[in-house]
Order: C-alpha cells, then structure tokens, then sequence
C-alpha cells in the first residue's frame, strides 16, 4: 500500500517565493481589475456577500473578485484553519481526489497545489509508491491537511477579505436588498447585500442525516459522550480499549472507524448493504463536458443521470478500507443493519437481527440530508424554495433528490409558489445542495473551477443589467479624448 500522510513539513521561505511568484502572475492578468461598478453612494449596499469561505466559498470569492466585484465581504463562523471539514470532521488522511486536480487556482499555474507542493518538496523522478522521495512525482495523495494548508496559501496569496468567527444568523429581504444579521467578536452587526452566496458546505442545504431509532432521544443525558455522528467533535482518545459499533458504509463511515481503531478502540462496524459499492460512477461524471453540459439539459435527464449516481452509491475509498483492514480489532458485518439503539448507563445497546449487542460508543456514518428546512438562516423563505419534487412524476417525490433545490442558472434559488421571487434571485446557493441542477460544482474539487467561474459570470451579469440606466450615464458622460497628442485632436463642442 502507498504511503499516505496528513501533512507534510513545511518551508515558509519557499512558499513565500512561490506567493511573490503568483502576486506577479494575478498582476500580469490585471488581478484585480478596475472597479467598474457605479460610484457607491454613503452606506450603500454590498455587491455581494459571500457566507462561507472553506474551499467554495473562498474561490467564489477569488472569481468574483476576479470580475471587479470589489464591495465584497466573506464571513466563516469557524475560526482561521477551522473552515469546511478538513479540521474538523473529515478524518481521512488524504484526498478521495487525483492529486493533479486542480481548482482552487481559477487556472493560474503558480496557485495550483503542485506549484504549492514542488515549492516546498522538489518534483521527484520515482515511483509514487516509494515513500522515500517526498517530491511530487513520489506523492500518492494530497494529505487533508496539506489540503487545508494549501487553501489558507491561496487565500492569503490572493488576498481574499475573509473575515472569521463572523456567523449568519437570519436574512431577510427590504427594498430590493437582502439584509444579513450577523454575529461576530464585534457584536451583532447588519449588513445589507445585493447578492447573497451561500457556500456553507456539506451540510449548508441540510443538516447531518441521524437515522430514527424508537429508543434513540438525542438529548437523552445517557446519549452524551455515547452517541455520535460522524460529523461530530469526537475524543477519539477517550475511547482506548472500548468497543465501539460504527453504522455505514461509505468514506465516512469507515474514516471514523479508523480513527477509532489507531486510538486503541476495537470497532465492530455494521452496514445494510450485503456488498459495498463497488464503483465510483460519480468519476464517470467529472470530465468538462458534463461539468459545462449538464446544467443545459432537461430536467428528464439531469434527473436520470444523479439517481443514477446517487443510487448506486459511492465505495468507500480503498486506502481507507486497507487502513480498517490492518487493525485486528475490526470486524465488518455486511448485511446488518440497525433495528433499535437504545443508550444505558454503562454503554449502548444496538438490536439487530440477530440480537442485541453492547458497545461503550456507537457513531453514526450516516452523512447529510438535503432538506432547507434544516436551515435556520432561511427559515423566512424555506416554505416557498423550489425543489425538485415539483419538476418530475409524483412518485418519484419522495426520492431523496426530490428534496435538492430547483435552482436557476447562475445558482440561484427560485420561488415555488411565486412569493419572495424577487429575494430568492438574490440568494445562490453554492454547496452540494446545487448538484441536481447544476452537477457537483459547489461541492467538489473537479467541477470547483466551473462552477466558481459560472457563479461569478451570472451575479456580474445580474449586477450590470441591474445598473444599466447608470452604465448608460456613464458612456454618455465618458470623454476621454484619445487623439489629444495628435494635429488631429478636435476639441468638443461647447
């Protein structure tokens, strides 16, 4: 099995030349460019608002700012290096994704993680089995946290405006604008925007999907320190020499688990599926082609294509599954599912077919639903967001993709019902929640760049046609005279 690592070591020295290096290359692409937006009147409006600012929302915010979008705030509850999951919850060690994916960089060579690694780590000649040569050539897989670290380089390179311990409490819509509440270390604060993207990651459409069990009460006293999901802060340490019961069966599922097992746990982990997934059709959906060309087709066949995709399901990434494998105490019980979880005062009892069993811990891989009405930030428009379920067959409402968002063709949100149209055009919602109508653009490294790139065309174009009596002011008063050097110059007429 390959090498893989969390991180890799650092060379500050190096990273600043390859920053002064990518400085250089922003400016010979005229990054920033001019602020072409109208001259703002005293408290006027943000152009945008950009909440969130892990992996997506920082690279919104890098192809907006890319566009002239200067009136730009960017807020992230979590605190700096705590943004998305890579600190957090994600408990791989390295990325699912080909290292050579790019994403983040918007396309500048000297942005990408191989730039960013071969800066620090050469770019080596062997075999990336041989863990003996750190450069390129040699790395298997990008470590989480190198993932981390390297999304930090580029937002400091690019001197992306984020603002952390910064949350959004509530929007609401006031004369044409959208006006956020939010909370920071300076207090509550309101803040009016024109645009407002909501790039609030994995669980931003949703909330963690926790399966219903008739003796699970989540606020239950005995379920504290006992029950998990695995989205949760887990103490992998305190569970030395327990048993621990882990449900699922994909990336998630077994990532806890093998946290669990290298801090000395012994992990029985149980899933319904008789065979794991095997293939990952979602890799079969990541060329350009279907990243640009799935948001242009009807809804008939975006549907087949994601419950296609959706149904198969995802395997668990092989390294992970070895990384399970190596421990003694794992065991892997393929069709068995979870009947009952009931916790007690000494542990939990877990009822399946064939019988009960007992585990200090259980954790719950169980992943995010897709359901706004999880999201208290928009609970003034939930009611009245479009969905899938009203675009394809009844019957087929009560798929899971029938809960995504309809969303229109720059990702924004759009009114079921015909009430609040006008705000919700002023929401984008870029996160997983915008895969059925858009393909994984707001969510996943292969389709990051497009989607970025698509998000910051539509909310430019909206915010020029929104202002074009102004722009129309401005070309009739524009009177730079170009032929002032020459015999030629005619001066204007009085």
């Amino acid at each position: 099995m390959p090498a893989q690592a969390l991180a890799s070591p650092r060379n500050a020295a190096a990273l600043q030349r390859l920053a002064e290096q990518a400085r250089a290359d922003l400016e010979r692409l005229n990054y920033p460019p001019p602020d072409w937006m109208p001259a703002p009147a005293e408290n006027a409006p943000l152009d945008a608002l950009v909440v969130g600012a892990g992996m997506c929302g920082q690279t919104a915010a890098f192809a907006l700012l890319r566009e002239g979008v200067r009136r730009l705030r960017v807020i992230d509850a979590a605190a700096r290096g705590e943004e998305g999951p890579w600190a957090t919850y994600a408990r791989m060690l390295t990325l699912r994704s080909p290292k050579q994916l790019t994403g983040p960089d918007l396309g500048v060579p000297s942005l990408t993680f191989r730039a960013w690694y071969e800066a620090q780590h050469g770019t080596g000649d062997t075999s990336p089995f041989d863990a003996a040569t750190p450069g390129w050539a040699a790395l298997h897989k990008i470590g989480r946290i190198d993932w981390r670290d390297y999304l930090l380089w580029v937002r400091d390179t690019a001197r992306l405006p984020v603002e952390n311990g910064v949350r959004l409490l509530s929007v609401r819509d006031e004369d044409g604008l959208i006006v956020a509440e939010l909370q920071g270390p300076a207090g509550p604060q309101t803040v009016r925007t024109r645009k407002l993207v909501l790039a609030l990651g994995r669980d931003g459409s949703g909330a963690p999907r926790w399966p219903h069990f008739p003796s699970l009460d989540r606020q239950d006293p005995l379920a504290r320190g006992r029950v998990f999901h695995s989205a949760d802060a887990i103490a992998f340490e305190a569970l030395r020499g327990r048993h621990v019961g882990v449900l699922g069966a994909g990336a998630s599922a077994f990532d806890n688990a093998a946290c669990a097992l290298e801090a000395g746990a012994r992990v029985t982990q149980f899933a319904r599926r008789a065979v794991l997934p095997q293939v990952n059709k979602s890799k079969a959906a990541s060329f350009p082609g279907f990243l640009r060309g799935y948001a242009a087709l009807d809804d008939a066949r975006k549907w087949r294509f994601y419950t296609y995709i959706f149904d198969e399901q995802v395997p668990p990434p092989w390294e992970t599954v070895r990384r399970c494998d190596a421990h003694e105490g794992f065991t892997l019980r393929l069709g068995r599912g979870w009947q009952d979880v009931r916790p007690t005062p000494g542990g939990v009892e877990v009822a399946t077919a064939d019988g009960v069993e007992r585990f200090d811990a259980v954790i719950f891989g169980t992943g995010f639903d897709v359901d706004l009405l999880d999201r208290p930030e928009l609970a003034r428009y939930t009611p009245h967001i479009d969905t899938w379920a009203r675009h394809v067959a009844p019957e087929l409402s009560g798929h899971e993709a029938a809960r995504f968002p309809y969303l229109g063709d720059g990702f924004a949100l759009q009114s079921a019902d015909g009430r609040h149209a006008g705000a919700l055009a002023r929401m984008h919602l870029f996160n997983w929640g915008a895969t059925m109508s858009h393909a994984a653009l707001g969510s996943d490294i292969p389709g990051l760049a497009i989607g970025a790139t698509r998000l910051a065309q539509a909310l430019v174009s909206d915010l020029f046609v929104e202002d074009a009596d102004l722009h129309w002011q401005r070309l009739q008063a524009h009177d730079e005279a170009e032929l002032l050097p020459t015999k030629w110059y005619v001066p204007p007429s009085p």
